[in-house]
């Protein structure tokens, strides 16, 4: 997916206290990562995950409303302890880019969403801010071994 209108993308980024491969390992571990994906009240069923490029992962993540919410990706990129980018390819449209630098013992993460719609880009900034949050809350939790 070209990205050419920087409206589209979302960018988090967080300091976790947690070295490069241990963040990599909560990503590329099916059962961890099922355990903190999505933002809080969220759960994952997952059906495919294939952690490799083009690699596909099928899941539904479930609400805390009770509803079910399906989804479908693409590993295209993974580089060990570094990056993996993932193409959702059901709507919305985006290319998630996930990096891991080491910084001092830790780990700065960049999430990086872009979206190939504008107009859902714009209308959604707050809830995805605020749901990408929620997602490397449950993350540093994990890390932490404080949720399983």
């Amino acid at each position: 997916m070209t990205i050419s209108d920087p409206d589209t993308a979302l960018v988090t980024v967080r300091t976790l206290s947690a070295q490069p491969r241990d963040v990599f390992a909560a990503f590329s571990d099916p059962v961890k990562l099922a355990n903190w994906w999505g933002p809080a009240g969220f759960t994952n069923t997952f059906e495919t995950f294939e952690f490799k490029p083009g690699g596909r992962w099928i899941y539904v993540m479930h609400g805390p409303d009770g509803r079910d919410y399906p989804n479908e990706s693409v590993f295209r990129e993974i580089e060990p302890d570094t990056r993996i980018v993932i193409d959702h390819v059901v709507l919305p449209l985006y290319t998630l880019t996930i990096t891991m630098v080491p910084e001092a013992g830790e780990t700065r993460l960049t999430w990086e969403q872009k979206f190939e719609n504008t107009a859902f880009a714009t209308s959604m900034r707050d809830f995805l801010s605020t749901a990408n949050e929620q997602n490397l809350d449950r993350l540093e939790a994990v890390l932490a071994g404080s949720l399983a």
